[in-house]
C-alpha cells in the first residue's frame, strides 16, 4: 500500500473516531461533520475548499434534493398521527392486548407498528415514549433501557422490512430498479428473526439489571399524563394499513403511487377519521412545524453524507471497497459487509445506503446477483453499523427525548440496534445463497 493511501486510511479511521466521540460529548452534528470531513481531506491530499464545498456540499445537496419529500411526507404523517393522539392511541392498545408479563415487549412492538405504517422514526419514537415511561414505571423497570425498547421497535425490523415506507427501503430502488416488496419471502423471515432475537435479547438484559438491584427512578422532567383523550386503536391504525396498501399496489407491473404520494394520502386519512381529535383552526401551524422538523431530520443526516462523500473522494476509498467486493465467500456477503461499512462510516442507515446502493450496486448485478436479493440484503445490513453512537436517530432518542446518557442506555441499544440486525443479515444472506430463487 503507498503511504498516501495509507495515510489516507488513517486519517478516515481517525476522523470517524473522532465524530463518533464528538457526538457522544453532544458537539453539534454539523460542526463535527464539516470537522472531520476537513481531517479526511488534509490526510488525503485534497484542497480543503474543494473538499467542503465541492464534495460535501455535493453530497448534501444530493441527499436532499432525492429524499426531502419522504422525510417531508413522513414527518407530516407523524405529525397527524401525533395531534390526533393516533399513535399513542395504537401504542396503548398493543400494551394493553399484552398484559403486564408481555408489557417490555409491547413497547418495540408498537414503535414498529407505527414505524411500518409510515410515520418517521423521529416522531414514532416520540409518539410512544410517554406510554414507555408509563410501562417502566409500573413495572419498575430500569429506565435506561427505554432509548433501547424505542430505537429497536422503529430502526430495525421495521425499518428494513419489505414494504415498508421507509426511506432506507426507498433508496434501493433507485438505482436497482426494483419496488418496495423486494425479496419479500426472505425480507420477512429476517424481519421476524430480528424482533425474536431482539425481544430475548431486551427482556434477558431488563430482568439482569433488576436481580442485579436496579428499578425505575423518574427524572425530574417526567410526565405522566391520565387524563388524555384517545381515538380507537383500531380506527387509528385504518390510515396506517391503507397507507401500506396504496404505496405497494401495482397496476400492469407499476407501482400505482409514488411512496411520497401514498403517505401524505395516508396523512389526509387519518385527519378524516380522527378529526375530533384535533384542533382543526391549527392545521397549518402543524404542517409548518412539520415542514421544519423536516428540514432539520434530513438536514442532519445530509451533514453526515456530505461527510461520507468526502471519504468517498479520497484514494483510500477505492482501496476500502475493492477489499469489500474481492472478499472471498457469497456475493451477498460482500454486499452486506460493504453496506453496513459505508452505513457506519455515515453513521445513517439512509446516508449510508445513498452511497453504497449506486456505488455497490451495480457491480454485483454485473457479476450476477439479484436485484430483488442485493435490494434487501442491502436494507437490513444498513440497519446495523448505522447505529453507531453518533447516529442522529440514537443521540436525538437517548440523550435528548429520554436524557440518558451514552454511559448509561446506549449498551442495550448497541445490542439491540447494531447486533440484532447484524444477525438479520447473516440470516438473509444464507437464505439468498441457498435458495436464490426465494426473492
Amino acid at each position: 500500500m503507498e503511504s498516501l493511501t495509507l495515510i489516507s486510511l488513517i486519517g478516515i479511521i481517525a476522523a470517524l473516531v473522532v465524530m463518533i466521540l464528538a457526538i457522544m460529548r453532544g458537539v453539534n452534528i454539523f460542526v463535527i461533520a464539516l470537522f472531520c470531513s476537513s481531517i479526511v481531506a488534509l490526510t488525503s491530499n485534497i484542497g480543503l475548499y474543494d473538499a467542503l464545498k465541492g464534495n460535501y456540499m455535493q453530497g448534501f445537496v444530493t441527499f436532499f434534493q432525492n429524499n426531502f419529500l419522504i422525510f417531508l411526507t413522513g414527518t407530516i404523517m407523524g405529525k397527524v398521527m401525533e395531534i390526533t393522539n393516533g399513535a399513542k392511541a395504537i401504542a396503548k392498545m398493543i400494551v394493553e392486548k399484552f398484559g403486564t408479563k408481555m408489557a417490555l415487549i409491547s413497547i418495540p412492538l408498537a414503535c414498529g407498528i407505527i414505524a411500518y405504517g409510515g410515520v418517521s422514526v423521529f416522531v414514532a419514537s416520540f409518539a410512544v415514549f410517554p406510554i414507555a415511561l408509563e410501562v417502566f414505571k409500573e413495572s419498575n423497570y430500569p429506565r435506561r433501557f427505554i432509548p433501547a425498547a424505542l430505537t429497536f421497535g422503529c430502526s430495525t425490523f421495521a425499518m428494513v422490512a419489505p414494504g415498508a415506507p421507509q426511506i432506507q427501503n426507498a433508496v434501493p430502488t433507485e438505482t436497482l430498479g426494483t419496488d418496495l416488496m423486494a425479496g419479500t419471502i426472505v425480507g420477512f423471515i429476517s424481519a421476524f428473526v430480528i424482533l425474536v432475537v431482539g425481544s430475548i435479547i431486551l427482556m434477558k438484559m431488563v430482568s439482569k439489571a433488576k436481580a442485579n438491584g436496579e428499578v425505575f427512578v423518574a427524572k425530574e422532567m417526567d410526565v405522566f399524563k391520565e387524563d388524555e383523550k384517545y381515538p380507537n386503536g383500531i380506527l387509528a391504525l385504518v390510515p396506517l394499513i391503507l397507507t401500506i396498501v396504496m404505496i405497494n399496489l401495482k397496476v400492469d407491473g407499476k407501482a400505482l403511487l409514488p411512496l411520497e404520494v401514498g403517505v401524505f394520502i395516508g396523512s389526509i386519512l387519518v385527519l378524516i377519521l380522527l378529526n375530533k381529535y384535533q384542533d382543526n383552526k391549527k392545521i397549518l401551524y402543524y404542517l409548518g412545524e412539520a415542514s421544519k422538523s423536516s428540514v432539520t431530520s434530513i438536514a442532519n443526516t445530509c451533514a453526515v453524507v456530505g461527510f461520507g462523500a468526502v471519504v468517498q473522494s479520497t484514494v483510500a476509498f477505492p482501496v476500502i471497497v475493492d477489499a469489500m467486493i474481492n472478499m472471498p465467500g457469497p456475493i451477498y456477503a460482500s454486499a452486506a459487509l460493504g453496506t453496513t461499512v459505508i452505513a457506519g462510516v455515515c453513521g445513517s442507515a439512509s446516508g449510508g445506503l445513498g452511497i453504497a446502493a449506486p456505488l455497490l450496486g451495480p457491480i454485483y448485478l454485473s457479476r450476477g446477483a439479484s436485484a430483488a436479493a442485493l435490494h434487501r440484503t442491502m436494507t437490513i445490513s444498513s440497519a446495523a453499523l448505522d447505529s453507531l453512537p453518533h447516529n442522529g436517530y440514537i443521540v436525538t432518542v437517548t440523550n435528548g427525548l429520554a436524557n440518558e446518557t451514552h454511559k448509561d442506555a446506549y449498551m442495550p441499544v448497541f445490542w439491540l440496534t447494531v447486533v440484532t440486525p447484524f444477525i438479520g443479515s447473516v440470516v438473509a444472506v444464507v437464505l439468498f445463497t441457498l435458495f436464490p430463487n426465494l426473492v
